[in-house]
């Protein structure tokens, strides 16, 4: 009979395992039924029990669920510490430390073997009569302490409160009924065992909003992190550590992060739980073990003696002083010499070995190439793998390695201070990118320590909660759904009503915002003149912000700060920032073309520069009353280099003076020169058939006083969206052709611009009728070049072994593609090798640059060439190295988000043809490809995808 109460018992564990902080399963219902538990019933919540001898954090997490029942049925239920003689009840607690449960267990009325030994696991289950005039419970139990906290938050959760309640003021909706489902409720055991947040690079906003509200980063502060934390299932925090010190700054800060349950660490340069700032405040003599040994050996030995028993993960190593490198003289043999000594005086102030305390080296910068040269550290100390700071993951163990039992985790980046620029001020961190590189991590085993650089913990709360929950559990989460997770997310934020709508917005943001750092855009950053590039970059932020205030409409009065901060503020400072840029491009170019809209141009840079002064006041003292004052605080417009500006600087901007007369100047698609002063042909881009293409003219006064024009192209097929006209300032004339009146071949056809003054210009628009394409779903190939979204191929011809996969929405333009698995062996290239297809028609034979661009993966291997192979037909192909082919610097690829690999191809003949991208190993992420069969003019994000 137990064995079959065991395999039922285990059943519906698995059926509830991804019973996830954000999932689309929920146990809780608003009707009643026999078999659910009533939570609340008409406004009456059921009371709550908890053994005082539990955990203090299990008291504290049990105390706000009290809380949270209030917000949502308007009532308190009754908290008792001494079992009531009847009536219903929540029952929490934790084996082994509540005698209630134990009891429970003892007397077979609870099942628990699907829980017990684990790590943070919990099981939530109705019990009928648990205790004598008991009729029914809803017991929370959990294997350990965050166990039993994180059942408690999973029904926190499951009621409709959300982590961010506090921290982003998002609403709970008032429900009076509430039923529990019966059967066993759990999220199972986390995949990766500590998982956590950097409080970092948090001055000026985070530090002034702490010192406004709570007079720094004291305990007041720290008890609302630490319940984040907890509500998002995460267990790990580095605390603030520029000018700050969390042990020294509050004796109470790690006495209630032990007591809520938080395990503390420091950050990858700060050993033995000592803060940075306090050898600046108490340390003698050099940062220098070869000189100054004693004094750091005492310095350390009082960090280990004040952590005590509270759990934390203790850094060891060193770096130099105030986060840099050590000097040119630190060798191997000294670092080695220093992690014995650490761990020296953790044993000796533990009383216990040095591997019974948790223990981290970090691999950040430098350190790792200590590492790569030949240093290691015991067995029992946990490798923490970096990024480069820039979100790609450096290194990760080789499959075959041996396991260590410290094991080895992750520290990576969604802000950083440092080059090639600091970014600290908004969300910049897509999801897909995310899920790219931590499933990376995952999969290759780093799953011991994840941490992430949030910096000043807002506006990061989307990549937090994701990063956290995808920790938890990897397996939830494939790439395909991402877009549901996003979805889901924004429901749990704001309801039903509107969510798929809101999440397309933050999708659509995350990707947007992360094809450069706002910190790294100007005026320079897009292209004016080519492919409209700078206006579609504008348009699409216009857009995105225009369905952002449609739905801010929508959004309930109690929601609206949320939405403020979660949603709008960052889509309104974002699309604000690109316009500024965008209106300094044009007015820099309309100055050295003498153009009468200069001026005006300058003002929109000024008006565009003081809104976005207006939206950080308004997030800093009018939402929610000015709660979140100071957040906002940091700058981000006026970088000359790679550390942040004092004050935010406006571009810079001309002004011009302009003659009374009028004088005309003609500009085209495609070119910064501008007519009659150039003296070569005006030639509009081609205007083809395939896809709809057009080309626009720009007439521009150089005066003050209008002039009127007429446009008199050669041939009546050549369409205008205006023939003559008055121009104050400017005019654009939107060029195209009726082909249904072309006869087949390609024309040069001279366009008369004249002005009343006696002035004229002739541009020249190149009109291609071509036949359709022999083939569907062929790129056409225009202006010289094929521009083809990778995920938009024509064939995938997969292996057993390898295959490439599609990564919806990853990249700066569409989706990605990679290589999957990502723990696949480099595949020896053969005729039958997994490789995408592409059909293309080109117009003449030839050389074909073919550039692909690639995400800027780095080799986290160290010993597998990340490659791919190219070919055009059947052609030998091209094997590419994305390492050793990089012709461009690191910085130049993180600041871009992107690398640029170029192969040379021969066609003897035009028509069509199959482009083969072979994938070789996994970590090649493919976003988009560019074929040249001329050299095409420059821009950031390349040419927009060729028509088929």
């Amino acid at each position: 009979m137990m064995n079959r109460h065991l395999l039922l018992v285990l059943f519906m564990i698995c059926s509830y395992q991804y019973s996830f902080a954000i999932d689309d399963k929920t146990y809780i219902s608003s009707q009643a039924s026999k078999a659910h538990f009533p939570l609340s019933q008409n406004g009456s919540p059921t009371s709550i029990f908890v053994n005082p001898q539990d955990y203090p954090g299990v008291l504290l997490a049990a105390k706000n669920l009290q809380s949270d029942l209030k917000l949502v049925t308007g009532n308190t239920p009754y908290f008792y510490n001494v079992m009531p003689k009847k009536g219903m009840l929540v029952i929490i607690g934790t084996l082994g430390k509540s005698p209630e449960i134990d009891l429970l267990v003892k007397q077979h009325k609870l099942e628990i073997s699907a829980i017990k030994g684990k790590w943070e696991t919990f099981v939530i289950q109705t019990v009928k009569k648990p205790f004598p005039g008991i009729d029914e419970a809803l017991v929370i139990t959990g294997s350990d302490k965050r166990g039993t906290i994180y059942g408690i938050y999973d029904l926190s959760s499951k009621i409709g409160v959300s982590p961010w309640y506090w921290w982003a003021d998002v609403p709970v909706k008032q429900q009076k009924n509430l039923f529990v489902a019966p059967g066993l409720h759990s999220q199972g055991t986390p995949a990766v065992k500590y998982r956590g947040i950097f409080l970092n690079d948090e001055a000026p906003a985070l530090s002034g909003w702490s010192k406004e509200k709570f007079g720094g980063f004291n305990h007041k502060f720290y008890t609302h992190v630490f319940e984040l934390i907890l509500r998002l299932k995460g267990n790990y925090l580095w605390p603030a550590m520029w000018g700050n010190a969390f042990y020294d700054d509050d004796p109470l800060n790690p006495k209630l992060a032990d007591e809520y349950g938080i395990v503390i660490g420091t950050s990858h340069h700060e050993p033995l739980t000592r803060a940075h700032d306090e050898w600046r405040r108490y340390g003698k003599g050099p940062w220098n073990y070869a000189t100054n040994e004693q004094a750091l050996k005492e310095f350390w030995t009082k960090g280990i003696q004040r952590m005590g028993n509270n759990e934390s993960i203790v850094t060891v190593g060193m770096r130099g002083d105030g986060d840099e490198p050590m000097s040119e003289g630190s060798n191997i043999a000294l670092l080695e010499r220093i992690v014995k000594d650490q761990r020296q005086i953790i044993a000796e102030q533990t009383k216990k070995e040095a591997s019974k305390t948790p223990q981290l080296w970090a691999l950040y910068k430098e350190v790792q190439d200590y590492y790569d040269k030949g240093m290691r550290v015991p067995d029992d100390i946990t490798l923490l793998l970096c990024d480069d700071n820039w979100g790609n993951i450096r290194k990760l163990p080789k499959l075959s390695d041996r396991p260590r039992s410290g094991g080895y985790g992750v520290y990576y980046h969604f802000d950083y201070v440092g080059g090639p620029r600091n970014y600290k001020w908004l969300n910049t961190n897509p999801l897909p990118r995310i899920w790219e590189q931590m499933n990376l991590a995952y999969e290759y085993g780093a799953n011991q320590i994840w941490i992430v650089n949030v910096g000043d913990l807002k506006p990061m709360e989307f990549p937090i909660e994701f990063f956290l929950d995808y920790a938890w559990s990897p397996k939830r989460w494939p790439v395909d759904h991402l877009e549901a997770y996003t979805a889901l997310w924004v429901e749990k934020q704001f309801g039903k009503n509107n969510a798929t709508a809101i999440a397309s917005v933050l999708s659509r943001y995350g990707k947007y915002s992360s094809r450069r750092k706002p910190e790294l855009l100007d005026a320079n950053t897009y292209s004016l003149t080519n492919y409209r590039e700078f206006e579609r970059v504008v348009e699409e932020y216009q857009v995105l912000l225009a369905d952002a205030e449609e739905l801010n409409k929508k959004i309930p009065a109690d929601a609206k700060d949320a939405y403020d901060q979660l949603i709008l503020f960052p889509v309104r400072a974002l699309a604000n920032l690109n316009e500024m840029y965008y209106a300094a491009a044009k007015n820099n170019l309309y100055a050295i073309q003498g153009r009468a809209a200069t001026n005006a141009i300058a003002i929109t840079v000024k008006e565009r520069f003081d809104q976005d002064a207006a939206l950080t006041k308004h997030y800093n003292t009018e939402i929610n009353h000015g709660k979140w004052n100071h957040m906002m605080d940091q700058t981000h417009i006026g970088y000359t280099g790679w550390q942040q500006p004092e004050v935010n600087a406006v571009p810079a901007t001309q002004t011009i003076p302009l003659p009374e007369k009028a004088d005309m100047g003609v500009a085209i698609e495609g070119s910064a020169n501008w007519w009659p002063h150039t003296q070569s042909e005006a030639i509009l881009p081609g205007i083809y058939k395939q896809g709809n293409s057009s080309a626009y003219i720009e007439i521009f006064n150089r005066g003050k006083i209008p002039f009127h024009y007429k446009i008199m192209p050669e041939k009546p097929w050549i369409k205008l969206s205006q023939t003559e006209g008055e121009v104050n300032d400017q005019v654009r004339i939107s060029l195209t052709a009726d082909f249904s009146k072309i006869p087949d071949g390609s024309f040069k056809v001279p366009i008369l611009i004249q002005s009343d003054q006696g002035n004229s210009v002739t541009v020249y628009a190149e009109v291609h009728q071509i036949n359709t394409p022999k083939q569907a779903n062929t790129f056409q190939e225009q202006n010289g070049y094929i521009s083809i979204e990778a995920a938009n191929y024509t064939r995938n011809i997969e292996t057993n072994a390898l295959s490439w996969k599609v990564l919806p929405d990853h990249g700066r333009t569409s989706s990605a593609v990679a290589p999957f698995p990502v723990t696949a062996k480099t595949e020896k290239l053969a005729p039958q090798s997994p490789r995408l297809e592409y059909a293309i028609e080109l117009q003449q034979a030839g050389e074909v640059k073919i550039n692909a661009y690639l995400s800027p993966t780095l080799d986290f291997s160290h010993d597998m060439a990340l490659s791919y192979a190219i070919s055009m037909d059947d052609e030998t192909p091209q094997t590419i190295d994305i390492i050793k082919a990089d012709q461009r610097n690191w910085d130049t690829n993180v600041a871009e988000n992107i690398k640029i690999l170029s192969s040379k191809h021969e066609v003897k003949k035009p028509g069509v043809h199959t482009l083969k991208v072979w994938a070789l190993s996994p970590g090649v992420v493919l976003q988009k490809l560019v074929l040249e069969t001329k050299a095409i003019p420059a821009s950031y994000l390349g040419p927009p995808e060729s028509p088929r």
